[in-house]
């Protein structure tokens, strides 16, 4: 779809990683490094929780800097980069767990993604109980608990989460990267907050551990 020059110049003049991908348009290797080193981290913190996998997260996240490079001569700046980057992270995870799912070797318990994911796990786990637990939880708890409760989800709702929480993205964004409404995200977000509430409340309470069946 085609936008206007000012669209383009307004993105241009806000969002940094815009003028760094623009430079890679331009075949400027050091500005795609550059983004690597700014994104690797973060893709593949998404693509576990969202996969299930850390290494094939990984594999995963070189396949989107790959798209984004065979696509640079196409790009125009119409969104955030971010918002962009994670569009394609999206078709690609979606692709993943088609094949996954045609291979019945879907595994929704995601993988140690290291520390980069510590606060926002913790953070979340918070914000989805609205409830204050009745004792102490260790912090590797709390991450194991929230990983489990993001197994819970379907794959809608748990993209959206990952983007709302993880990445930080409006509403707005989030619709963009997912191709649906901003109301559509507002209600998987909606869900998804009642289905992890459900997972966590009674281990905030009490210390039970949820059954989950995968």
């Amino acid at each position: 779809m085609a936008i206007s020059d000012s669209t383009a110049l307004r993105y241009t003049q806000r969002d940094p990683d815009v003028r760094l991908m623009l430079e890679v348009r331009d075949d400027s290797a050091a500005a795609f490094e550059e983004l690597m080193l700014r994104y690797q981290n973060r893709l593949v913190m998404v693509l576990t929780h969202l996969i299930g996998s850390y290494d094939l997260a990984e594999d995963l996240a070189q396949e989107v800097f790959l798209r984004v490079y065979r696509a640079r001569k196409r790009y125009v700046p119409g969104a955030k980069f971010s918002t962009w980057l994670f569009t394609i992270a999206n078709n690609v995870a979606r692709n993943a767990l088609r094949s996954k799912s045609r291979r019945r070797e879907v595994n929704l318990v995601a993988t140690e993604s290291g520390a980069a994911a510590a606060n926002p796990l913790e953070m979340m786990a918070q914000a989805a109980s609205g409830l204050m637990p009745a004792r102490q939880v260790a912090r590797s708890e709390m991450q194991e608990m929230v990983r489990e409760a993001l197994g819970v989800l379907n794959e809608r709702q748990r993209m959206a989460v990952l983007l709302n929480k993880f990445e930080d993205m409006c509403y707005a964004d989030v619709a963009e990267v997912m191709q649906i409404s901003p109301q559509a995200v507002k209600s998987l977000l909606a869900r998804a907050r009642e289905n992890i509430k459900e997972v966590i409340r009674p281990y905030l309470e009490n210390g039970e551990r949820p059954d989950i069946g995968r």
